[in-house]
């Protein structure tokens, strides 16, 4: 049976890579920025990438260059050597593993997971990273939801972890900003693998909202959030169409 997406994921806005802000030394997916989440009562939503160890390190990039100080692929890194990684305006932040997040979230606050593609096309050379992902979350009591816009991913998660949520993000998937053949991104933008790959909820674009599949889901009691929101306006305009924001850049209003 899939399991239905926890309440709390639909009762407060969630932070975008957690609570960043890099002018108070809370870089993306940083365990600053998270425990910032933690005590302004909000959400979380961060990112996983694999290790040359096959273990789940939390960094949105498949390059440190932007993040870091370094250059080249995160997952030429062991999580050791992450450790020691420092993040740009960070004030000693290094990159986490996915087991250190949980520690630190310890089931406080919901805890949305995304699981960055691995194969290069959104196919199904996957697997080692879903793997850590599964053992990390072993015995963890929170809130927690995993997702990915690889509907691969989603499906083995399904399978590998089956009492956790899996979602599917999901977009207007544009070929000129996707590096994928025309054809895939015709197919994945109606969201044809919702059943199939054993999801219980989406995560769409925010510029794509008003598709009439996104209200079809939603009509049909399938929790719709939403990514990513950038202002009161925004959020505002998205909620006639989701359940929820994941939000960055401002501070969304938590519900009384």
């Amino acid at each position: 049976m899939t399991p239905t997406l926890p309440a709390e994921f639909l009762s407060v806005p969630i932070a975008h890579r957690a609570l960043h802000d890099v002018t108070r030394n809370r870089p993306e997916n940083s365990r600053a920025a998270i425990n910032a989440a933690i005590a302004a009562g909000y959400g979380i939503e961060i990112d996983l990438q694999l290790s040359s160890d096959g273990q789940a390190l939390v960094f949105h990039d498949y390059d440190l260059s932007r993040l870091t100080g370094q250059s080249g692929p995160i997952r030429l890194c062991s999580a050791a050597k992450a450790a020691e990684i420092a993040l740009t305006s960070g004030d000693g932040e290094t990159i986490p593993t996915l087991p250190e997040v949980l520690e630190l979230v310890a089931g406080r606050v919901p805890l949305l997971i995304e699981i960055k593609d691995q194969d290069g096309g959104l196919g199904p050379n996957i697997g080692p990273l879903e793997t850590a992902t599964a053992a990390a979350l072993t015995g963890y009591s929170g809130p927690v939801a995993v997702m990915s816009f690889n509907p691969f991913c989603v499906t083995r998660m399904a399978k590998i972890a089956p009492n956790v949520p899996c979602g599917l993000v999901t977009e207007g998937f544009r070929d000129t900003q996707w590096p994928l053949p025309a054809a895939t991104c015709d197919r994945l933008r109606e969201i044809p693998d919702f059943e199939s790959s054993g999801a219980s909820f989406i995560s769409h674009g925010a510029d794509d909202l008003a598709r009439p599949r996104v209200a079809e889901l939603r009509k049909d009691g399938i929790p719709v959030l939403c990514w990513t929101i950038r202002s009161h306006e925004q959020e505002a305009k998205a909620r006639r169409y989701a359940d929820n924001v994941t939000f960055e850049g401002y501070l969304a209003a938590i519900p009384d």
